[in-house]
């Protein structure tokens, strides 16, 4: 990789104890399989209309993390529609390969989905989706509403353990080899890579809301990469992979959406409003 994807100060996790740390994903899944079951039998007592069910109006975009696809959040969507949001999905089936092609198509799904919808919309990431969603907001803050990262290692990228940075030269390794489509050495270490680094320091949009996830029990990316000054920070204590399936995480996503929307309510409604709206209280 680029040198300048890890800048001073930041160093990925390191050997298998930091690898150790992802094997907290077995309790988090439990606690999904847990809340899953619990969610469906509340629903299966209630009346199948009726006030509780509130309507999903707020869109959101799902993009999942490096190597991934929309399966990964299959559960995540779940919830957050419960909670009222119109989630989508990326149309990513693995997430590798150029990222500023991959920016490009997901611009285009949010035009799409900014149209169908005549809203602008929240995108939620993990990991290197989350680090996706940073330059789309800093590219199109028309479009955005706010984002959600989740252990997105914006401020370098490169801070990763050595199994993923493997991972990532194994793809430019077969892209040599005549496999199209994976990843070029321009993707990670090029004028291609710098681009994308750039876009995703770009300053935002001062009304594009943005809540940055982090965990200090991130085996895979260093935790301090994710903490961008131009985001609020909330700390988890999954694991890196495990975020994207913990109902504890999200808990956290849900909340800041719920935030991100009531400052812009507030925003709407102006300095001299008599009421101030505030996020709702969930048990």
């Amino acid at each position: 990789m680029g040198d300048f994807l890890k800048p001073a100060g930041f160093s990925g996790p390191q050997g298998l104890r930091a690898l150790s740390r992802e094997g907290s994903i077995v309790n988090e899944a439990a606690r999904y399989v847990v809340r899953a079951r619990a969610d469906r039998k509340a629903r299966a007592a209630l009346p199948y209309a009726g006030h509780h069910r509130p309507q999903a109006v707020e869109p959101v975009l799902l993009v999942p993390g490096f190597m991934a696809g929309d399966y990964t959040l299959v559960g995540m969507a779940t919830m957050l529609r419960a909670a009222g949001y119109r989630t989508y999905r990326s149309n990513i089936v693995m997430n590798m390969g150029c990222t500023r092609e991959a920016a490009d198509r997901l611009e285009k799904r949010v035009e799409a989905i900014a149209m169908h919808r005549g809203r602008k919309v929240s995108i939620v990431g993990h990991s290197l989706g989350g680090m996706l969603a940073r330059g789309l907001a800093a590219r199109r803050p028309d479009l955005i509403a706010g984002i959600v990262s989740m252990g997105s290692p914006i401020l370098a990228p490169g801070a990763v353990h050595d199994v993923l940075a493997k991972d990532a030269e194994m793809l430019t390794r077969l892209t040599r080899a005549g496999f199209g489509g994976l990843m070029s050495e321009d993707c990670i270490a090029g004028d291609c890579a710098r681009a994308s680094f750039e876009e995703t320091h770009a300053p935002l949009d001062p009304e594009v809301g943005f809540t940055a996830i982090y965990s200090k029990r991130d085996g895979i990316v260093d935790w301090r990469a994710c903490v961008d000054p131009a985001a609020i920070p909330v700390e988890v204590t999954a694991s890196h992979v495990g975020m994207a399936l913990d109902p504890l995480v999200f808990d956290v996503v849900r909340d800041a959406l719920e935030g991100q929307k009531v400052t812009r309510a507030n925003r709407l409604a102006g300095p001299h409003a008599a009421v101030t709206l505030r996020p709702a209280v969930h048990s």
